[in-house]
C-alpha cells in the first residue's frame, strides 16, 4: 500500500500499529502489562491488592497513581537474590542499586532498604530523600554529569558508598571537596564505551557524542582513572561504570560494551598496577508497556551478563570484579498504574472509512509526558465495569492545551465508554510521576500504595495551596 503523505494515521483503512491486535475480549487483562494482583472481580470492576478501583476512586480521587506494594518489593527482591546467586559463584558478589530516577519517595526508598537493595541518587533532592528514609551512606551511589559543590560535599559529609565521577573537573571538585572534609572519596568512573542500545538496536559507534561519561576510544577514561590513582590521599578508585542505554530486552547490546570495558580494567591493571574491585553494568532492563515488548526476566538477564562477563575477564586473565547493576524501570515501572476519570468521548473519522475514539481523561501530560516525550507507547482498559460492546479503536488524550497531550495514542476500548468511566494505564510506575510537572497550574496526583486489601497515601496529592505557595 502506498504511504500517505499525511503518515500512517491517514492511510486507508488504518486499524492502529502492527503490534496492536483487535481483542476477542475486550475487558481481559495482558498479565505481563500489569502488577500481579490487578485482576477483575466478579462485578467487572478491576482489583489491585484485594482493593477496588471504584474504591480507590471514591477515596483518593482521580487521576491518582496506583502502586502494588507487594509487586514492588517482589520485583526488588527477585533481582537482589538472582544477581547475588548468579555472581557469587563467579566473582565478589553482586550488589542492586535501585535506579531512585525512575521513582524515588521516603516510603519507597524504605522499601528498597527493607529488600537488601543499595540506592542510586542523581541529585541533592534525591540524596536528601535517601537520608530521610534512613538509607545507610555505604549503600548510596550518586551520580550525575554535573554535580555542585553543595552536592558533592552533602555525599561525602554522610558517607556515601560511591561516587561516580563524570568528567575531569569533576574529579578535581570532588578531591577538593574531600581534602577540605579529610576523608578519603570513593568513585568510580563512568565511561562512555561508544555502544547503544534502545530496544534491539545495537550500534557499536558514533555514540560518544553525548554529555555523560569519560571517552574509552578518545583515551579520556584511561586517563581519568591515572589522575584519581595519582591521589591516593583524597580518592580511592573503586572501579568502572558502563551503561548503554534503556527498554534492553536481552544482553545482545553487553557483548561490545563488556568487551571494551573489560579491556580498560585490564588495560589499568598492567600499565597502572592496579586490578580495580567493581565493575558497574549500569541499568536500562526493558518492561513491557503494550503487546509489542518481551523483556526477560532477571535470572535471564543475570546469566546472560555473567557469561558475558565471565568469559571477557577470562581471555583478558583477569579475575571478575564484584559486579553492580543499577535497575530502576524494571522494577518500579510493572508495579504501578494510573487511574483516570474519563470526561469526554468524541468519535473522529479517519480517512478510508476507518474511525477513532477519543477519549479525554483527567489528567495527561502533567502525570505522564513520555507520551509526548520520547512518543512512547502504553495500553489502557476499562476499569470500573465490564463491558459487552465491541472493541474500537481509541485515543486517550489529556486536558491541558496541547495537541500533542496524548497518553495512550492506540488501543482497544469498549464502543460504551463514557463519562465517568475509569480508565487505566499500567506501566506508569517509572519515570511518569519523576517526570510529571504543574502544567497549565494542574496539581500533581498523588501515589496510593495498596498491600493485603490496605491502600495508603504514600505522596500526597498537591492542592491549589501548594500551586500558589511559592509566588511572591
Amino acid at each position: 500500500m502506498r504511504a500517505h503523505e499525511a503518515g500512517a494515521l491517514h492511510a486507508e483503512g488504518y486499524r492502529g500499529p502492527a503490534w496492536l491486535q483487535t481483542p476477542v475480549d475486550v475487558n481481559a487483562l495482558v498479565p505481563s502489562l500489569w502488577a500481579t494482583s490487578v485482576g477483575r472481580g466478579a462485578d467487572g470492576v478491576l482489583t489491585v491488592g484485594g482493593v477496588s478501583v471504584a474504591d480507590l476512586a471514591r477515596d483518593f480521587g482521580t487521576p491518582a497513581y496506583i502502586i502494588d506494594e507487594d509487586d514492588f518489593r517482589s520485583r526488588a527482591r527477585d533481582f537482589k537474590q538472582t544477581y547475588a546467586e548468579v555472581f557469587d559463584s563467579l566473582s565478589g558478589g553482586a550488589d542492586v542499586f535501585y535506579a531512585g530516577k525512575a521513582f524515588l519517595c521516603t516510603e519507597v526508598a524504605r522499601w528498597i532498604l527493607d529488600e537488601g537493595l543499595s540506592l542510586d541518587v542523581c541529585t541533592g533532592g534525591e540524596l536528601a530523600v535517601a537520608i530521610r528514609a534512613g538509607v545507610p551512606g555505604e549503600r548510596i551511589g550518586v551520580h550525575g554529569n554535573n554535580k555542585s559543590i553543595a552536592e558533592i560535599r552533602a555525599a561525602l559529609e554522610y558517607g556515601v558508598g560511591r561516587i561516580v565521577v563524570d568528567s575531569f573537573d569533576e574529579i578535581d571538585r570532588v578531591a577538593a571537596v574531600a581534602t577540605e572534609l579529610g576523608v578519603v572519596a570513593p568513585v568510580l568512573i563512568r565511561v562512555t564505551v561508544g555502544v547503544e542500545a534502545h530496544t534491539h538496536e545495537f550500534i557499536a559507534t558514533a555514540h560518544e557524542d553525548q554529555k555523560f561519561g569519560l571517552s574509552l576510544s578518545g583515551g579520556h577514561a584511561f586517563e581519568a582513572a591515572r589522575r584519581i590513582l595519582g591521589r591516593p590521599e583524597s580518592l580511592r578508585l573503586l572501579g568502572l561504570h558502563s551503561h548503554i542505554g534503556s527498554q534492553i530486552f536481552d544482553t545482545s547490546g553487553f557483548e561490545v560494551s563488556a568487551r571494551r570495558i573489560v579491556g580498560l580494567h585490564t588495560q589499568i591493571a598492567r600499565e597502572l598496577g592496579t586490578e580495580l574491585p567493581e565493575l558497574d553494568l549500569g541499568g536500562g532492563f526493558g518492561i513491557a508497556y503494550t503487546t509489542e515488548h518481551d523483556p526477560l526476566p532477571p535470572k535471564n538477564l543475570a546469566a546472560g551478563m555473567a557469561e558475558i562477563i565471565e568469559r571477557e575477564c577470562r581471555a583478558d586473565g583477569v579475575a571478575v570484579p564484584r559486579i553492580s547493576v543499577e535497575p530502576g524501570r524494571a522494577i518500579a515501572g510493572p508495579s504501578t498504574f494510573t487511574l483516570y476519570e474519563v470526561g469526554t468521548v468524541k468519535p473522529v473519522e479517519l480517512d478510508g472509512g476507518a474511525q477513532r475514539v477519543y477519549v479525554s481523561v483527567d489528567g495527561g501530560m502533567s502525570d505522564n509526558v513520555r507520551t509526548a516525550l520520547y512518543d512512547a507507547n502504553y495500553s489502557c482498559t476499562l476499569a470500573n465495569r465490564a463491558s459487552q460492546a465491541d472493541p474500537v479503536l481509541a485515543r486517550v488524550v489529556g486536558k491541558h492545551c496541547e495537541s500533542g497531550d496524548i497518553v495512550v495514542k492506540d488501543e482497544f476500548l469498549p464502543a460504551d465508554v463514557t463519562a465517568g468511566d475509569l480508565v487505566a494505564v499500567p506501566g506508569t510506575g517509572a519515570y511518569c510521576r519523576s517526570l510529571s510537572s504543574q502544567y497549565n497550574h494542574t496539581p500533581r496526583p498523588p501515589v496510593v500504595a495498596v498491600r493485603d486489601g490496605v491502600a495508603r497515601v504514600i505522596v500526597r496529592r498537591e492542592s491549589i495551596d501548594d500551586l500558589l505557595a511559592l509566588d511572591v
